[in-house]
């Protein structure tokens, strides 16, 4: 059984979506990531250098949603979990990515997607 770690409420400005208004005014987009990871040596050592940092996950998904603007959700997903798994430690990942202010013909909180990918998965 693997362990996780949860960053939640990650957010993000970025120009991604499919209108010409999102790529040039640009929006909020908030993330939640669970990364798959073996903990136990960690738990152990209580170094560091056992465990995936944290601090070093954020900055690596808040710079892939930084990155140049997509058009879809699914595919920023994608270009998370590969920033993801560049950390050797993670061996699944879920991301979930909200669009509190996507430009929909109804009213609602926001819209969201989430994928969920292995290791092999994407880095094959």
């Amino acid at each position: 059984m693997n362990d996780t770690i949860h960053l939640s409420g990650i957010e993000v400005f970025a120009h991604h979506g499919v209108f010409d208004h999102e790529r040039s005014d640009g929006q909020l987009f908030v993330l939640d990531v669970d990364v798959e990871v073996d903990v136990s040596r960690a738990a152990t050592t209580d170094a560091l250098e056992d465990t995936l940092d944290y601090g070093a996950l954020a900055v690596a998904v808040r710079d892939a949603v930084a990155g140049e603007p997509l058009n879809l959700l699914e595919a920023l997903a994608l270009r998370v979990l590969r920033a993801i798994f560049v950390f050797d430690q993670a061996l699944a990942a879920r991301v979930t990515i909200h669009k509190p202010s996507a430009p929909m013909p109804v009213s609602l909180a926001g819209v969201s997607v989430t994928v969920y990918r292995e290791r092999s998965q994407v880095m094959s």
